[in-house]
């Protein structure tokens, strides 16, 4: 799978498992939007898209620094010496991709979390402040997924969302879908389901052009993991136990990746149900143990 597909005069994306979009912004320079899951994808769009219609790459544009879209990026700006563009906290992560896997187990990762899924090659990426950045395309601030995500919104009135939403077949693969912060999060689907635009290309999905019924079933899928947490946390546990009963509830597989990925979000789950006052957290024989607050009542979320 690696076709490129036009959705608007200029813009176009790759269909790949992470889809990278291309904005062509004259005759023969064009800007990538993302790049990809590893260096064979940077070498798949240099070979593939860029050669065969004779493109320069002017420059990549970073919706967030998650290795599997920044992949492709240290080997591309190798071949054309290309500038990178992303957002706040998610340059750092660019730059210094190691914050990823340390950020996600929290401490210096073992080499289980080294792999190219947690840890992408480094690539010099700037803000998207800096004066080279084509003022033809419109950020988005979308943060909640990872830190300072952001949306692009080319002038062919196409908007990439990176990693906003997901497919519902995606939801009911993985259960529990990688979250920064449920806060931001939620009111981010907010604000996209308020969006228009000729054309929405999610970066796990296919592109719409009504967002709102995919922005519906991942809001739902994360009242389902907040609801499931507060029905197991009648029970008083610790967050390994806690985690323990998500895998299995859900019938998801353990391995290092969906620990590092799937616990960071359990952890964040936590945080927001905590300063919600959904529940409490104590320490208790120099374990930290999560409740719910009342235990006598039913779990449920407002939507």
């Amino acid at each position: 799978m690696f076709e490129l597909c036009q959705v608007g005069e200029n813009t176009y994306y790759i269909n790949y498992p992470v889809k990278v979009g291309v904005y062509r912004a004259n005759e023969n320079e064009v800007y990538l939007i993302d790049s990809g899951n590893d260096k064979n994808a940077g070498r798949r769009i240099m070979k593939k898209v860029l050669d065969e219609n004779k493109w320069k790459l002017k420059g990549i544009i970073n919706t967030h620094s998650n290795a599997d879209h920044i992949g492709g990026n240290a080997y591309l700006q190798q071949q054309t010496g290309c500038k990178i563009f992303t957002s706040g906290l998610e340059a750092a992560f660019t730059n210094y991709p190691v914050l990823e896997p340390s950020f996600l187990y929290g401490g210096y990762p073992f080499k289980e979390f080294r792999d190219k899924f947690l840890l992408a090659q480094p690539s010099n990426a700037v803000d998207i402040g800096d004066p080279d950045f084509p003022n033809e395309l419109e950020s988005i601030p979308l943060p909640g997924h990872f830190f300072d995500m952001i949306g692009i919104r080319t002038p062919d009135d196409v908007v990439f969302l990176g990693d906003c939403v997901s497919s519902r077949a995606v939801l009911e693969r993985y259960q529990i879908c990688f979250i920064y912060d449920i806060a931001e999060y939620l009111d981010t689907l907010d604000k996209v389901e308020t969006m228009e635009a000729a054309v929405f290309v999610p970066s796990h999905t296919e592109a719409v052009e009504d967002i709102r019924g995919l922005v519906s079933i991942n809001r739902e899928k994360v009242y389902t993991v907040s609801s499931r947490i507060l029905s197991l946390l009648r029970t008083p546990m610790s967050f390994e136990t806690l985690l323990k009963h998500l895998f299995t509830g859900f019938n998801i597989a353990m391995t290092y990746d969906q620990y590092a990925l799937i616990g960071s979000t359990v952890r964040s789950y936590l945080a927001w149900l905590k300063d919600t006052e959904k529940i409490s957290a104590s320490f208790e024989e120099n374990v930290l143990v999560w409740k719910t607050k009342k235990t006598d009542s039913k779990c449920s979320m407002k939507y």
